[in-house]
């Protein structure tokens, strides 16, 4: 059984960090492509980045040089490193693979 799960989430300061992991069961993360999507209240879920098998990345104009996803293929681990996070950023972030969903990490963005 696939199965993604996200940690890393909470509460931040304008121009804070958070790093979000996901964590992969079921599936090689080196083998396929993850990908980090956010929903804001009231919004459509959006593909924030993604990484492929061979490493290449690409981002969001929204985020891009801000955020960085990497992975960790002995922890079968995805991460994205969130810096200068800005209000407009809280979402509840989400990873996916194909078409297996994790259950979401709250980023709150407030002073």
């Amino acid at each position: 059984q696939v199965q993604l799960v996200e940690s890393g989430g909470g509460l931040v300061q304008p121009g804070g960090s958070l790093r979000l992991s996901c964590a992969a069961s079921g599936i090689t993360v080196r083998l396929t492509a993850m990908n980090w999507y956010r929903q804001a209240p009231g919004k459509e879920r959006e593909l924030v980045a993604f990484i492929t098998s061979d490493v290449f990345t690409n981002y969001s104009p929204s985020v891009k040089g801000r955020f960085t996803i990497s992975r960790d293929t002995t922890k079968n681990t995805v991460y994205l490193q969130m810096n200068n996070l800005k209000p407009g950023d809280t979402a509840v972030y989400y990873c996916n693979a194909g078409m297996v969903w994790g259950q979401g990490t709250q980023v709150t963005v407030s002073s």
